[in-house]
């Protein structure tokens, strides 16, 4: 009996011994992964535009200001129908009234103020998918000086409706190029590639066209230029056979 027992013991021993030993090496050979970084990026022309634009009036007299107010606005408005915009596109916000005092001192102490008259100013936005000719316009909008309005114009903003499609073509093109990176690295180590572990994106950027314009952390996203370029990463991480 007791030779029977230690037979048993042995080879529980033996299997022990063999199963910590598996365990061991199986932590000291994790598995082999590769890491790498595709690249996906496509330049393209913007197909909207928006535009942004002020004028004013100054009287003593608040109705006087708001009725010439309303003067200028409705030259704005014929100047740019005329121009060949659409009426709909053309969006006038709410007036804004700023009184003007000049402030009063005396040997260098503030004393109060002086009513000097009011300011009324009137913006309006555009929104066009006509992007050339709201380009053209905005050029030439201080023709409207020659009909007595002094029309403040801001630089317009580019943007793109089809932006999402976009994105899913990129994605599609840096996850290939990740791949085809990979299977390069694989092949040169004298392995073959395994199957795919993660993928992670990357922060999508918009810049200009040729602008040397830098990259964010956060994004970057472009509405000065009517070309862009967008770009995005996928970062992927393959098993090694």
């Amino acid at each position: 009996m007791k030779q029977v027992s230690a037979i048993i013991f042995g080879v529980a021993i033996v299997i022990a011994a063999y199963f910590l030993g598996n365990a061991y090496v199986q932590r000291a050979s994790p598995p082999q992964i590769i890491s790498v970084t595709g690249l996906g990026n496509e330049n393209f022309t913007s197909d909207l535009i928006v535009w942004d634009g002020q004028f004013s009036t100054n009287s003593t007299v608040l109705k006087t200001a708001f009725d010439q107010l309303n003067n200028d606005k409705e030259i704005v408005r014929t100047y740019l129908i005329s121009k060949g915009i659409d009426a709909n596109s053309i969006i006038f916000n709410s007036v804004q009234t700023i009184e003007q005092r000049d402030n009063q001192y005396e040997n260098g102490n503030y004393v109060g103020s002086i009513f000097r008259g009011y300011q009324l100013i009137q913006t309006l936005n555009i929104e066009s998918e006509n992007v050339a000719l709201i380009e053209n316009v905005s050029r030439e909008i201080t023709e409207l000086l020659n009909k007595g309005v002094q029309f403040n114009s801001s630089p317009p903003r580019y943007y793109y409706t089809k932006l999402a499609d976009l994105k899913i073509e990129m994605i599609s093109k840096a996850t290939e190029d990740a791949r085809i990176r990979a299977e390069k690295i694989a092949e040169n180590a004298g392995s073959n590639l395994g199957d795919l572990v993660s993928a992670n994106m990357g922060v999508f950027q918009i810049t200009g066209q040729n602008s040397g314009e830098d990259y964010s952390w956060g994004g970057a996203y472009n509405t000065s230029s009517k070309n862009k370029t967008a770009s995005i990463t996928m970062r992927l991480e393959y098993k090694v056979k």
